[in-house]
């Protein structure tokens, strides 16, 4: 049986699971109280009951050393994402951010995190990759059929930004086998067919990229989505980090939050079409990223970085030339749609003050960047790149 640490050459869906990941673990009294417990988020949010319910919890009460023995890693996928959410439900239950994370909560989450090739804290494999379902199994992914299966509040802005995502990596798996095939199967016969994919994989994920905000208003995106999944690196609110109780010797850990940016498909590309980017503080960024992917996510992004000969061939054929300028032309489409976004949900929204939260730090986005220098960069990079 093939580790779910280990991509296949021929991944189903890409970077999401080939399986739909589980619901719930309901192996034994504890992985149930888990399930349950990360299920009530929402309301424990809704009337502040939830930092009380975690530090309640006996410090050893989730032990899952025996899944992790056992490897079995489906499971321990859906407890790392249940761990999460409970996680930075419970940092940022209020206006004012928790310093210390309870040892309950601490101690099996860095344990599950570090078997699965992470850091402890939420990362988009864990908000996106691992958290979705199938309204009707016998159907295909699509913005119809996708459901979350943690969340923070909940309802239908919170859901619809993490499915767009779903979607958006459904999309791109036919850009991820090509890209492999094109690296770890070169064949000159076929690199225009796997290009082709590459291409119309590209347009399938800016056409849903466009849906945002169909169903994601940018208000509530800015002031009840955004403030959970920031993490605790050049965070303003948390400027030592966060301790996690009983670990690193209590010292404050210094952990990026969510983003986009720890999507393995754009790393991918840019690795396979040799979009460079200027030696810096956001290109180093951009490599920090990796450690927050899943390890054969990162391990393919090297390979195809290391071996990708797609520049050669363009420079010898017009052909291939123009089919490689019209996928760097789509990437940067993605990430000029990207700014957008973090222009009409992030700067406009933060100009709208709210009660219920302050929406997060507004000079830095929830990976802990200068986010619109960072974004417009990689998206000058990109155009750079198109050779006439």
């Amino acid at each position: 049986m093939k580790s779910d640490l280990i991509l296949d050459k021929k991944p189903k869906r890409g970077f999401l699971p080939d399986h739909a990941p589980l619901k719930s673990v309901r192996s034994d009294s504890q992985s149930r109280y888990l399930s349950d417990l990360s299920a009530e988020v929402p309301k424990l949010l809704l009337t502040s009951s939830l930092p009380q319910v975690i530090k309640s919890l006996p410090g050893t009460f989730f032990n899952f050393s025996e899944m992790i023995r056992n490897g079995e890693e489906k499971k321990l996928r859906c407890i790392n994402s249940q761990l999460s959410f409970l996680a930075h439900a419970y940092v940022y239950s209020d206006n004012k951010p928790q310093k210390k994370l309870p040892k309950s909560i601490a101690s099996p989450w860095i344990k599950v995190s570090k078997y699965l090739g992470r850091p402890a804290v939420l990362s988009y494999a864990s908000y996106c990759l691992d958290n979705w379902y199938l309204i009707d199994k016998n159907k295909d992914i699509s913005l119809d059929n996708v459901a979350l299966i943690n969340n923070f509040l909940g309802g239908v802005d919170e859901d619809w930004f993490v499915t767009i995502h779903v979607c958006i990596e459904d999309a791109a798996s036919e850009a991820v086998r090509s890209s492999i095939a094109l690296v770890e199967e070169p064949s000159e016969s076929k690199i225009e067919m796997h290009l082709k994919n590459i291409l119309g994989s590209l347009e399938k994920v800016n056409s849903i990229f466009k849906r945002m905000p169909e169903k994601c208003d940018p208000y509530i995106y800015y002031h009840r989505v955004r403030p959970y999944i920031f993490g605790w690196k050049n965070n303003p609110d948390l400027p030592k980090g966060l301790i996690y109780d009983g670990f690193y010797k209590n010292k404050p850990q210094q952990f990026r939050g969510e983003t986009g940016a720890q999507s393995s498909i754009i790393p991918l590309l840019d690795a396979l079409f040799d979009v460079k980017h200027k030696k810096d503080s956001l290109r180093d960024y951009l490599e920090e990223m990796l450690l927050y992917m899943p390890p054969a996510h990162r391990e393919l992004i090297s390979q195809t970085k290391k071996n990708s000969k797609i520049k050669i061939y363009a420079n010898d054929s017009i052909k291939i030339r123009r089919l490689v300028n019209k996928c760097l032309d789509q990437m940067t489409q993605f990430r000029s749609q990207h700014i957008r976004y973090a222009n009409d949900y992030i700067h406009s929204q933060s100009r709208n003050p709210s009660d219920f939260t302050s929406g997060g730090s507004t000079i830095r986005g929830t990976g802990g960047t200068p986010f619109m220098r960072y974004l417009r960069k990689h998206r000058d990079e990109t155009k750079s790149s198109i050779k006439k």
